[in-house]
């Protein structure tokens, strides 16, 4: 695995060891980042089940002014942090160790905003997608975009709450849904 583009460019990145993570592909997240390279400069950006923490870090190297990751399970926690350190990335970033559901609640107190929301949680746990999209409503700032990765067999709704998919991109065996909470102009993909 490594950083795509921007300042961390062509920089590895350790993925964790086991099957619990499924880090995304090197392709997958260029395809992502090509389609919101418009937003991404200055960006608040959070990455939920971040695994590698390879999302938040592509975002921060492409310009992101901040990343915070949710994680709980520890051999990935372990590699975020390290991943984090060997390139030195410390000052506009947080670290949850915890669920996502939990963080949500958190952050939802905290009033923090975010204009771009990855989440990627194990393919198998599905009910994970509907009720973590339905959470963060609250959270994207105004025209702002959450991007559920899942498999390409596996269908998300089209609506979750007043988060709608704007966009679907499949690629391989993986799909990539952008929802935003509204389907203005201004706010498609």
């Amino acid at each position: 695995m490594r950083v795509i583009a921007g300042s961390f460019r062509s920089r590895t990145l350790n993925a964790p060891p086991g099957l619990e993570t499924r880090p995304t592909s090197d392709r997958l997240r260029e395809t992502l980042f090509n389609v919101l390279a418009p937003r991404i400069e200055g960006a608040r950006f959070l990455d939920l089940y971040a695994g590698s923490g390879a999302v938040g870090i592509e975002a921060l190297s492409r310009g992101a002014a901040r990343a915070e990751f949710v994680e709980k399970e520890p051999g990935a926690l372990k590699v975020l942090r390290a991943n984090l350190a060997k390139l030195g990335i410390a000052g506009n970033v947080q670290v949850d160790a915890g669920s996502v559901a939990s963080a949500l609640k958190r952050l939802s107190k905290a009033k923090g905003l975010f204009d771009l929301i990855f989440l990627d949680p194990p393919y198998d746990a599905a009910d994970e997608y509907e009720s973590t999209l339905r959470s963060l409503q609250t959270l994207l700032a105004p025209g702002g975009l959450a991007i559920a990765e899942h498999r390409r067999k596996v269908k998300l709704g089209d609506r979750y709450g007043s988060l709608e998919r704007t966009r679907l991109l499949e690629q391989g065996d993986a799909a990539l849904s952008f929802y935003a909470a509204s389907l203005s102009a201004s706010e498609t993909v």
